[in-house]
């Protein structure tokens, strides 16, 4: 979404100026001068590795409207090749641009974060908000303290929703995203050892999201499900916020979802303040689908949508890139779960896998899990064992993370037979084209 800027306003958000010619109006905001499309305001970051300040003459030709750039840099252009809005730092440049934008949004901000299935709930509940009004979304996964500025900066004023997600992996990251946010509601999905390599424990990864509870105006409202290990944790973030709890055990809760646990491809939802009981249907497998599903429906229906439209929505949604993505090669079914595993998401996708109902047998391909710490060893053993409760027509493991898994499985009981560690991709693939294409 391109959305318009007043030059003049834009200055005065970052405390910046036109030192030379100011566009008469600038559509839309980007980092990406590969990607500019005409009359964008480009804004030349700094990172580790690149300088965007390096690509403003290719985000000229590309044309863009103006260039955000730092004062320490102007003898880069005795002539510039477009208007520059100048300011000491980029980075707190865009902050500013999006604090500023945010405070003309009229619509109502949903904010989603969690351990796991932050983007998946985020584009489902965007999904269903859209059939009531106009709803601006976190792009792609941008969750981080780029990706959210430039995320919110992409929602019109008049949009009736924005829906974003925020994440982070070191603590402390997330309180000033929040703050930019400022959520009206916010949901969180699950807790778990993600990250975990850089917090002392689960209990202060909790603590990190509940950053998102703590932003909340003082009539915003939570959206927790009472499942959770760490609900109680979160619940004091809320403190005195409205509360709808969730949950897949407590019959007393705000929505209470029935797991079927069956191939029926839906599941019940019934609201506590309505009495209404109502069967959904579920766009793919796994009991984690239905558990993100009932966060975006609790959402939907506290805006006011009606069942029917929610349940077109679900079954319209399609799950973001490398999510649940099934491919069928000579008879053989991929699917493609890979993006950022962690020991809860690896666990919520072998249960899937195991309530599929399949003419054939069920391979895993397993590699490692990144940022779990000094916990690494033990948790990746503890993934095989859990794995090792249910059978599989094998189980291929990919580098030394993937051997724990084996380990670990092994230890558990699943037979050396149907375990295949393998050295690297290329060994991978070559095991499952001899035992599963063959």
């Amino acid at each position: 979404m391109n959305v318009g800027f007043d030059p003049l306003a834009l200055a005065q958000w970052c405390e910046g100026h036109w030192p030379g010619d100011r566009p008469a109006a600038l559509h839309g905001i980007t980092s990406d001068s590969r990607h500019v499309h005409p009359g964008q305001l480009y804004i030349a970051l700094q990172g580790e590795r690149f300088d965007g300040h390096d690509f403003v003459a290719e985000a000229a030709a590309q044309g863009a409207g103006a260039a955000l750039v730092e004062a320490a840099q102007l003898d880069r252009w005795p002539e510039p090749p477009l208007p520059l809005l100048v300011v000491a730092d980029t980075r707190q440049g865009l902050t500013a641009l999006a604090r500023g934008h945010r405070a003309r949004c009229r619509g109502t901000v949903v904010g989603i974060t969690g351990s796991v299935g932050k983007t998946s709930v985020k584009e489902m509940t965007a999904d269903l908000l859209a059939r009531s009004g106009q709803v601006a979304r976190t792009y792609r996964n941008w969750n981080n303290d780029l990706g959210v500025p430039l995320s919110l900066l992409r929602m019109p004023p008049d949009a009736r929703f924005g829906v974003f997600e925020v994440g982070m992996n070191h603590p402390g990251e997330l309180a000033p995203l929040c703050a930019l946010l400022q959520p009206d509601l916010a949901v969180l999905t699950p807790i778990g050892p993600v990250h975990l390599e850089f917090f002392p424990d689960v209990t202060a990864i909790a603590h990190e999201k509940g950053a998102l509870l703590d932003a909340l105006a003082a009539d915003g409202t939570a959206v927790l499900s009472v499942d959770d290990p760490y609900f109680d944790v979160l619940a004091e973030h809320a403190r005195d916020r409205r509360l709808i709890r969730l949950s897949f055990r407590d019959h007393e809760a705000d929505f209470y979802g029935e797991w079927r646990n069956d191939t029926s491809g839906s599941f019940n939802v019934t609201e506590r303040a309505t009495g209404l009981s109502t069967t959904y249907p579920l766009p793919l497998p796994g009991r984690y689908v239905a558990d993100n599903a009932l966060r975006a429906i609790a959402v939907a229906r506290t805006f006011g949508l009606e069942p029917s439209a929610i349940a077109a929505g679900l079954m319209a949604y399609r799950p973001p890139a490398m999510r649940w993505v099934s491919r069928t090669i000579n008879a053989v079914t991929f699917i493609n779960d890979a993006y950022n595993a962690n020991p809860l998401s690896m666990r919520a996708a072998a249960d899937a896998l195991q309530g599929m109902a399949v003419p054939g047998r069920r391979w895993l391909v397993l590699a490692g899990m990144f940022e779990l710490g000094d916990q690494a060893v033990p948790e990746h053993r503890a993934l095989g064992a859990y794995l090792a409760r249910s059978a599989w027509g094998g189980l291929v493991t990919v580098g030394r993370w993937g051997d724990e898994i084996a380990a670990g499985a092994r230890a558990g009981g699943l037979p050396d037979t149907a375990v295949f560690p393998c050295a690297d991709i290329a060994a991978a693939a070559a095991c499952l084209r001899t035992r599963v294409m063959a």
